[in-house]
C-alpha cells in the first residue's frame, strides 16, 4: 500500500508542476513535527498511534483558472510517520487569506493514501480484536480526505512560520462503515522561492 501512496506522490508532484507551467511552478516548500493523532476532533481514539510525524509540504503558483475559486495554490505532501505509525501522502489545494500585515490563514483541502490499517481482521469479540482495536486507528478506507488550517507569521520576505492543524477522514464519502480518523497539529517552517 505505501508503494501506491509514494506512487500517488509522484503523480501529484508531476501534475503540479505540469499545471502552474513551466515557469518555475514550484513556489513554497514548508516542512515541520507533527504530533500524529491528537485529540482536537478525533478524541476517542487519542491513545493508539501516537508517534510524530515529518511534514512535507509543496506549494505550487496557483493556475489562472483557480481564481474563480480565490486562486488556492496545489499542492503535494509525504508525512511519514518516524514511529511505524500510519504515514500518509496527499495531493490538494490551499488558500491563502491574509487578515493582518504578515499574519494569514491558510486552509487547505485535499485527497490523501494512507498505510494504516482500515479494518479489523480479527472476528468480533475475541482476545485477538481486542487487542488490534486497542492498538489501531482504523481508517475504513484507504483513501481519505485532508483537511487542514494553518495560521502563518511571515518572518521577512522568504521565511514563515505556521502553526498548522490536519484531520484525516473518509467522511462517509470515500468509504462507509468505519470512520475513526485521526486530527495533527504540530508547528512547520515555510521558504518562499523567488521571494
Amino acid at each position: 500500500m505505501m508503494a501506491r501512496s509514494l506512487g500517488l506522490f509522484g503523480l501529484a508532484l508531476g501534475a503540479g508542476f505540469a499545471t502552474a507551467g513551466p515557469a518555475a511552478a514550484l513556489e513554497e516548500i514548508k516542512a515541520g513535527v507533527l504530533g500524529h493523532n491528537i485529540c482536537i476532533s478525533a478524541c476517542s481514539n487519542a491513545n493508539k498511534e501516537d508517534g510524530p510525524v515529518i511534514d512535507v509540504q509543496l506549494n505550487f503558483r496557483s493556475p489562472g483558472v483557480l481564481r474563480a475559486v480565490g486562486s488556492p495554490r496545489p499542492y503535494v505532501s509525504a508525512s511519514p510517520n518516524v514511529s511505524g505509525d500510519p504515514s500518509f501522502v496527499a495531493a490538494g489545494l490551499e488558500w491563502r487569506w491574509e487578515f493582518a500585515e504578515g499574519w494569514a490563514f491558510t486552509p487547505g483541502l485535499g485527497y490523501a493514501l494512507h498505510n494504516g490499517e482500515t479494518q479489523n481482521p480479527f472476528p468480533n469479540g475475541t482476545p485477538q480484536s481486542t487487542a488490534f482495536n486497542n492498538d489501531n486507528v482504523l481508517y475504513g478506507s484507504e483513501d481519505l480526505f485532508r483537511t487542514s488550517l494553518g495560521l502563518t507569521r511571515d518572518l521577512g520576505e522568504t521565511w514563515r512560520v505556521e502553526g498548522f492543524v490536519v484531520h484525516y477522514s473518509h467522511g462517509q464519502i470515500l468509504g462507509n462503515g468505519r470512520n475513526q480518523g485521526v486530527d495533527q497539529a504540530g508547528v512547520r517552517l515555510g521558504y518562499r522561492f523567488g521571494a
